[in-house]
């Protein structure tokens, strides 16, 4: 259950807020979780592994700033940028589960 909240939580950050997600859907996944034996700490680390594809959204200001300021358009920043983000996520992911950092289930 936790690798599977650390997959799901790629696209659906990019899409929602931080607060959205840490507050409304990870609490109910945690829950969920939690019946099956795996702690809220294992889903909280897997759920964390999609930051940088989170620091892409155009919900975060940052982003929106430097890509101005960079002037370069938001849409061929993110065809470079969004699929190495993804593949950072996944091995961030993939280390947290070798080393015993996220529990497999």
């Amino acid at each position: 259950m936790a690798v599977i909240t650390g997959v799901l939580s790629i696209p659906m950050t990019f899409f929602m807020s931080n607060d959205a997600f840490y507050f409304g859907v990870l609490p109910v996944l945690s829950e969920t979780a939690a019946h099956y034996g795996i702690s809220a700490a294992d889903m909280a680390r897997a759920s964390i592994t999609e930051q940088p594809v989170h620091l892409q959204s155009p919900l975060v200001p940052a982003i929106l700033l430097l890509v101005s300021l960079a002037k370069v358009d938001l849409r061929d920043h993110h065809k470079k940028v969004l699929w190495r983000t993804a593949v950072v996520s996944l091995v961030m992911l993939g280390v947290g589960m070798l080393t015993g950092a996220i529990g497999i289930g």
